[in-house]
């Protein structure tokens, strides 16, 4: 089952439905506890990200080949950032280059996005999938130069900029997806891919990130875990090749769905 967030056009509220093939049914309930399928059609005017999110967690340099192409040493423990609430972006919602605090390297990183659950603390490999809700593209929109030399040694100033985590379309259910270290991920810049591989290649599979991120620390219903990007970043390329105005920029997912978003530059 897929679970959409949406406006709708009536009454203008925020609410989910279910989707299948080409029909949309109202969902009735919490998500996160107890909910049934209605006989009552969406009426979609917008899609929304598909939660707003408790925390986002982010894990840096997790796939093998993203560690090579950087010349980067594999990691002991998962590499954790974070990014804001005010950095989750709609589909089809733009992504928007800073300005008033400059960048001059946006990147983009296509990513399995992790949705838990329900509470989550000291989680093991073996039960960690328990707590997970469902999947979701992500893109962890970068600043490079802010992610890497003006940020005080710390990536988040470069990481979360306003739009710089869109979400979405859809929430596959976990029981759609026996294996999330078995998925095609890429992305997809003005027709052309640009990354894509396969989240089996991550040094630290989803089970692992769970239990270490879970350890001594709740993790609350709604908490997202993006989990890494593989090679073919931009800022990797030479030429490089950046995010700017009048792009569009596509995450693609397999069993998830498609992610697009345009650019534009902020307006001050």
């Amino acid at each position: 089952m897929r679970l959409m967030r949406f406006i709708d056009k009536k009454d203008k509220k925020i609410k989910y439905c279910m989707v299948e093939n080409e029909s949309n049914f109202l969902i009735d309930g919490d998500i996160f506890s107890n909910y049934k399928v209605t006989k009552e059609k969406a009426n979609i005017s917008k899609i929304l990200s598909p939660i707003n999110p408790k925390s986002i967690l982010c894990i840096g340099l997790n796939y093998k080949k993203h560690a090579a192409e950087g010349n980067d040493k594999i990691p002991e423990y998962p590499i954790l950032f974070m990014k804001l609430a005010n950095s989750v972006q709609n589909p089809e919602d733009p992504i928007i280059i800073p300005k008033y605090l400059e960048s001059e390297a946006v990147d983009y990183e296509c990513e399995l996005a992790v949705i838990i659950g329900k509470h989550c603390k000291n989680a093991t490999k073996s039960n960690a999938l328990d707590y997970v809700l469902g999947y979701t593209c992500s893109n962890d929109v970068s600043a490079r130069d802010w992610q890497l030399f003006k940020g005080g040694s710390q990536w988040c100033r470069g990481k979360t900029f306003d739009t710089f985590c869109p979400l979405g379309p859809v929430i596959t259910l976990k029981d759609e997806i026996d294996d999330p270290n078995s998925l095609n991920i890429k992305t997809i810049l003005n027709g052309k891919t640009m990354q894509d591989w396969n989240t089996a290649d991550m040094i630290f599979d989803v089970p692992t990130l769970i239990e270490f991120l879970s350890g001594s620390t709740t993790l609350e219903p709604g908490t997202i875990i993006l989990t890494g990007t593989p090679h073919g970043i931009g800022f990797a390329r030479n030429p490089k090749v950046l995010l700017k105005k009048g792009d569009t920029v596509t995450i693609e997912i397999e069993k998830i769905g498609k992610l697009t978003n345009p650019v534009i530059d902020e307006i001050l």
